[in-house]
């Protein structure tokens, strides 16, 4: 199992910055019949598309509606966290010069409208987990201000089969980032709650820890502990790559947890990382959202997602 920067990093590999330009970069997913990361400058109400054959950094959508974290299904889809349309979608715009085609999954819980979906990750059962904090209705450059309609924010899994929503995480006072371990059966997830500003005028929170969970019956997400405090900053997005390692966003780069809980590897990066994905043809360069660019660098590792192993399969 790769533990030190030797063996997850491909030899002389460097940060690079690719693209740059956004008002805050976020929410990246690589679409490979596209070459391509696909990504989200929020405050700018559009999704870009970095072209790795080209390096042409281009507007996928705009007017996007405020959109954030993404992954793939299992048919190659994208599937999107909407801050303005407080919803999951899913865009079947991959192909190499499809257009957005977009349409909602779910919106609501109980007759409640969610808050604003922030990131998601696809299980290879095909559900849909998605955490769901109140940054869009709670900062006007990320969406429309709203209410907190069920009166908190959870970690849902959706069920696209049978149309079932159901909280999993209600114990994470504002959940972000998601990921499962490469045999899902641990649930990762991060609490921002450190950079969230207090909401109708409650107690500033302090959290910045990656919580993990342990999956019964693939399903429900129980035993809730703190797995790792990530400094400074917080943990917004992550990966988990083939071996179980946590690739984790920080304020000053990104930061690598083995398995076990111990940081092996830190990766500098000039602006404040928001999100990471694993992309490139062999699925080993790092993508980075960080501020108003893109970063990459090579590595040695896939990400251990379901969802990206059947779309390369």
């Amino acid at each position: 199992m790769p533990t030190t920067p030797q063996t997850l990093l491909a030899q002389d590999a460097a940060v690079e910055k690719v693209a740059t330009g956004a008002q805050w970069a976020e929410g990246p997913v690589w679409i490979p019949a596209r070459s391509a990361v696909r990504f989200s400058d929020i405050p700018g109400n559009r999704i870009l598309e970095y072209r790795e054959a080209t390096g042409a950094l281009e507007v996928y959508a705009a007017d996007a509606e405020f959109t954030n974290g993404r992954a793939l299904d299992h048919e190659g889809a994208v599937i999107q966290c909407s801050h303005g349309r407080r919803a999951i979608e899913r865009d079947t715009g991959t192909a190499p010069d499809a257009v957005p085609s977009v349409s909602t999954l779910v919106d609501s819980w109980n007759g409640r409208r969610l808050n604003s979906p922030n990131d998601v990750v696809v299980k290879s059962d095909g559900t849909i987990w998605f955490s769901d904090p109140s940054y869009g209705i709670q900062k006007e450059e990320e969406g429309h201000p709203g209410q907190e309609e069920y009166g908190d924010r959870w970690v849902f899994r959706f069920d696209p089969a049978s149309g079932e929503l159901t909280p999993a995480v209600i114990d994470v006072e504002v959940p972000n980032g998601l990921a499962f371990s490469p045999d899902e059966s641990i649930l990762y997830v991060s609490d921002t709650s450190l950079g969230t500003p207090a909401m109708d005028g409650g107690p500033r929170l302090h959290g910045h820890a990656i919580h993990a969970y342990d999956v019964v019956s693939g399903r429900f997400a129980r035993n809730g502990r703190i797995f790792v405090e990530v400094a400074p900053g917080v943990p917004d997005g992550f990966r988990v790559d083939v071996h179980g390692n946590l690739w984790s966003s920080s304020k000053e780069g990104v930061q690598v947890f083995s398995p076990e809980g111990e940081r092996i590897l830190q990766i500098a990066v000039p602006e404040t990382v928001s999100n990471v994905c694993f992309g490139g043809d062999d699925g080993r360069t790092l993508y980075m959202t960080a501020s108003s660019s893109l970063y990459r660098i090579r590595t040695t590792v896939t990400d251990a997602s379901a969802a990206l192993r059947t779309s390369e399969a």
